[in-house]
């Protein structure tokens, strides 16, 4: 009797471990897997190191930084509403929600700043 299909590949039963190759493969893997599966509990006690390419100058006030950042949110709604409408309707109605909660940001950051006018 002639098989329809050809027998399986044979399999190598060698440990994975075996090469330093596969070693450090698996180091990595346990690495990835720490990194996105650790409980949020210690990545909440693991102090906050910004990447230092994207600092904002320490030395800048807080209604300097709210200002900017007031700029920052109604460019970024203004893009928002330039870009839906370009879109067809599933997709313009999604583009104008995020900028819905865009502005919405821009209305609280534009209230905290009215906050530290006030303060002055």
């Amino acid at each position: 009797m002639i098989k329809p299909t050809p027998n399986p590949p044979e399999t190598d039963l060698a440990s994975p471990y075996e090469s330093l190759d596969s070693k450090k493969l698996h180091e990595a893997a346990e690495r990835a897997l720490d990194h996105y599966l650790t409980p949020a509990t210690q990545i909440m006690a693991s102090p906050h190191k910004p990447e230092p390419m994207y600092l904002a100058n320490p030395k800048c006030d807080t209604e300097s930084l709210l200002a900017n950042a007031s700029e920052t949110l109604g460019s970024a709604s203004e893009m928002l509403n330039n870009f839906a409408a370009t879109l067809d309707t599933s997709h313009r109605k999604t583009a104008l929600g995020i900028a819905q909660v865009v502005m919405l940001g821009e209305l609280a950051v534009n209230q905290a700043l009215d906050n530290v006018e006030i303060a002055h």
